[in-house]
């Protein structure tokens, strides 16, 4: 090889190595970073007061309340509490530690309602759209009225359209079918349950030819909505769900320990489910990822209304993007303007507000509860503020005013929402400034 094709050689191969390191910082650079720690005098928050959240997560592990807990505060883009308490596993002695996994449950639908969100910014659908025009099986829906002298179903046609917002707030008259009522029966003998659903094409499926509870705007049910969202971002995507979850959303924002059920590879970082004893007593193990696990289903069959499974830190991440109006370190999932619709309350005239599980009342915007009173809210918080919980006792607040995201993450099932009310008490009695 003669010198000139060396030095020709050397300056391509440089070349390349020029443009492949430059690649590697675009990609660093395009996803958003942990967060930093702060001493909580320097963003406001008194230590003093909040070290009662250490006595409050103690009292809860002591008193049998539940196995183990995470608690997560971060205000001005800083994190200033961040804390493990009890056991991972009471059987075992195994401690938590704040890296664990805890199964979402309901905490995955802001995150589903995200994903939906960032196909709306691409012009894919409108709000006002009827579902049908998207889910042509949705077009014959009907409405449960009453049964006839023989005990048969009488159903009438809908009012009006179910649309795409029916579908983020829980207006569309759909069911979770966990009630003793004639629709909810029907969901029952449909087999509409996650367990035992393959696919969100086989729910939407037999969703649409289920009844509606009620006429679409009338009331706010929860219900399987959210799910029927996931099956739009894979309808507006092309894309399966938790694919197009995980490189729209948990890559960009450097969330790598959120993911669908529970993995084999997380199994050693998973909390077991705990749920109160049939004759009382102590706590009784009712979900361990060590043996069988119910909610492991998910790994293979992920669902937008529920099948997450995270860590306190990687959710503080969702949470703060929202906060920060859809931007997190450089890193944009939605647009400003996006953010403030998704956080406004969409409640029609007909539903006034919802009430809390706590004993309150709020509004709901687009997949998350939204205050916007703090007085029928019944607890400390500000207007403008959203939130929402997972059924085992997992509970994020998002709060704009303060710059503010608070996690609350244990596994208790079913959820204990005098325990969700506390917390954020606790967190909003240690704001000084």
């Amino acid at each position: 090889m003669s010198k000139i094709q060396s030095q020709s050689l050397y300056l391509i191969s440089r070349f390349f190595i020029i443009i492949f390191t430059a690649l590697l910082f675009i990609v660093a650079g395009a996803m958003a970073k942990d967060m930093e720690t702060a001493k909580p005098e320097d963003v406001g928050i008194s230590s003093e007061r909040l070290a009662r959240l250490d006595k409050f997560a103690q009292e809860l592990i002591d008193n049998k309340k539940t196995g183990g807990i995470v608690m997560l505060i971060a205000r001005r883009g800083k994190i200033v509490y961040h804390k493990a308490f009890g056991f991972a596993d009471v059987e075992s002695g195994t401690k938590l530690t704040t890296d664990y996994l805890f199964r979402l449950y309901s905490m995955t639908k802001p995150i589903t309602s995200v994903a939906l969100l960032t196909l709306y910014e691409q012009g894919k659908f409108k709000l006002t759209d009827p579902l049908e025009i998207y889910i042509p099986a949705f077009k014959d829906v009907k409405v449960f009225e009453s049964f006839d002298n023989n005990g048969k179903m009488i159903l009438v046609e809908p009012k009006r359209k179910i649309t795409i917002q029916d579908v983020f707030r829980h207006t569309a008259g759909f069911s979770y079918g966990d009630g003793e009522g004639p629709v909810e029966k029907a969901y029952q003998e449909a087999g509409v349950d996650y367990n035992k659903l393959e696919s969100l094409t086989e729910l939407v499926d037999k969703l649409a030819k289920l009844p509606l509870l009620y006429h679409p705007g009338e009331k706010w049910v929860y219900s399987f909505a959210h799910d029927v969202q996931a099956y739009l971002v894979e309808y507006f995507s092309g894309m399966p769900f938790d694919k197009y979850c995980a490189e729209t959303i948990f890559k960009p924002l450097g969330m790598k320990d959120t993911v669908f059920g529970i993995p084999s590879e997380y199994i050693s970082r998973y909390t077991t489910n705990y749920g109160p004893a049939k004759e009382g007593g102590d706590i009784v193990a009712i979900d361990n990822p060590m043996g069988t696990s119910e909610y492991a289903f998910h790994t293979r069959h992920p669902f937008g209304g529920s099948s997450l499974s995270s860590t306190a830190m990687d959710y503080l991440k969702f949470g703060q993007m929202l906060v920060n109006g859809g931007e997190l370190d450089g890193v944009r999932i939605l647009g400003k303007k996006t953010v403030e619709l998704m956080t406004s309350n969409h409640l029609p005239k007909e539903i006034p507000e919802i009430s809390t599980p706590e004993g309150g009342s709020q509004g709901y915007g687009l997949g998350v509860g939204y205050v916007f009173n703090i007085a029928a809210f019944g607890n400390l918080g500000s207007v403008g503020s959203f939130t929402w919980g997972g059924s085992a006792t997992t509970a994020v607040m998002m709060d704009p005013k303060e710059d503010m995201v608070s996690l609350f993450f244990t596994q208790y099932t079913p959820a204990d929402f005098d325990i969700n009310s506390k917390f954020g008490t606790l967190v909003y009695q240690a704001i000084v400034k």
